[in-house]
């Protein structure tokens, strides 16, 4: 036997690095906390909250899974039947022995969504963003690439992974994108990554704009279309097929973690663009791939969204009525055109207390929202109203948000 060694810090002193920014963090509001809720399927959007003082019921209001795929009937009986027939796990990485009859229909059931040749699927939208981007850039020779300012993290890792020269264009100013555009050669490679539907501000992106632009300066395109899927455009293809732009994107990238109610990321583009990805993605190839009951899960959940306009129906329903009881108060939101309601606080520990005061005095669940997934000053809270919450449950949240924003804001202004 060998003896077992323990970790000494004598000589540097690295725990007190971790600890002091972490009071840094704590002292700035922006530590997060998460609340340990129980989700039980088919009681969705109520949870059970694990408090100091015990279990209490709590209504969640800022989930992705935004129509409450991840309890469907259908969706649970295909995971639980596909965990029966073929166990648990991958086997391994695609590129071993992971690759399964179930993930080969999972990629054509999502290149048939979006109606491209192809499609590619991976553990995770963060993964299938970050390998992509940097596999595309990385790989074109003398690539240029040019970001929304408000892209995903896991698409601007994907950039600077990849080493390519990157302009950042203001969140969706097409004028900067084509001064940017134009100062290359249209023979060069060219790379346009945006977001259809930013889930943090609730607005759309341009898409038709921006690609006439791609179209005049030789460029690709590459849409997140991650907080789209499942809600807009037909049977849920996203936010680019409602426009009748879907035709227009070279590569449409997705996931199955929000409307679909599962896990896991994908693209979708030419035969030729995907096998490339499928070839020289390093987060393709050396990950293990998604297990059968999960792929199996989200194959249920896009097929039952293609039926489906009565959830979407009764969505907008419910977003709609938020939206109108708030636009009747004083409560600083975003009247977006997206299914997305964020309520901007401003101040990282007000956020903090905010939420906190909503899930103590009023059992009433959502995370606050700080840097670096916003911009410091643009805390805020996300509001997701589903099919599910009821309209007692939407008033008294308005209402609860009414009296807080006159607590924290309205009576220390005065």
């Amino acid at each position: 036997m060998f003896p077992i060694k323990t970790a000494t810090l004598t000589n540097m002193p690295y725990d007190n690095f971790f600890e002091q920014e972490l009071v840094t963090l704590k002292a700035e509001g922006r530590y997060r906390v998460f609340a340990d809720l129980e989700r039980h399927a088919h009681q969705a959007p109520i949870a059970t909250w694990h408090s100091k003082n015990g279990p209490k019921p709590v209504v969640v209001w800022c989930s992705n899974d935004y129509l409450g795929m991840s309890h469907h009937p259908s969706v649970i009986e295909a995971a639980t039947k596909a965990a029966i027939a073929y166990g648990a796990g991958s086997g391994g990485t695609r590129n071993i022995s992971g690759t399964g009859h179930l993930h080969i229909e999972l990629e054509k059931t999502v290149a048939k969504l979006h109606e491209k040749e192809a499609g590619l699927i991976f553990t995770s939208g963060y993964v299938a963003n970050e390998a992509t981007l940097c596999t595309l850039a990385k790989g074109l020779p003398n690539c240029v690439v040019f970001c929304d300012e408000r892209i995903h993290a896991s698409m601007i890792q994907g950039v600077s992974h990849s080493k390519a020269p990157k302009h950042i264009f203001s969140h969706n100013n097409l004028g900067q994108l084509r001064q940017q555009l134009a100062s290359y050669p249209l023979n060069q490679p060219k790379l346009i990554t945006f977001v259809s539907v930013y889930s943090m501000e609730g607005d759309f992106a341009p898409i038709e704009a921006i690609c006439d632009l791609a179209k005049k300066y030789n460029a690709i395109t590459y849409l997140d279309e991650v907080h789209a899927v499942g809600i807009y455009g037909k049977g849920g293809a996203g936010l680019a097929n409602s426009l009748g732009q879907s035709h227009r994107i070279d590569v449409i990238q997705a996931n199955f973690a929000k409307a679909f109610g599962v896990i896991g990321g994908y693209i979708t583009g030419s035969k030729s663009l995907v096998d490339y990805v499928r070839s020289f993605a390093l987060g393709f190839i050396f990950t293990t791939s998604l297990p059968p009951m999960v792929t199996s899960a989200a194959i249920s959940s896009i097929n039952v969204l293609q039926q489906a306009d009565d959830l979407r129906q009764k969505l907008w329903q419910n977003v709609n009525l938020l939206k109108n009881l708030l636009s009747k108060t004083n409560v600083n939101y975003h009247q977006t055109p997206s299914h997305i309601v964020p309520v901007v606080i401003g101040d990282a520990k007000i956020c903090k207390d905010f939420t906190d005061a909503l899930l103590n005095d009023f059992g009433i669940y959502v995370q606050p929202i700080n840097y670096p997934t916003v911009p410091r000053g643009q805390e805020r809270l996300r509001l997701t109203a589903t099919p599910f919450h009821n309209e007692e449950m939407i008033k008294n949240m308005v209402y609860a948000l009414d009296l807080l924003w006159e607590k924290f804001f309205m009576r220390k202004a005065g």
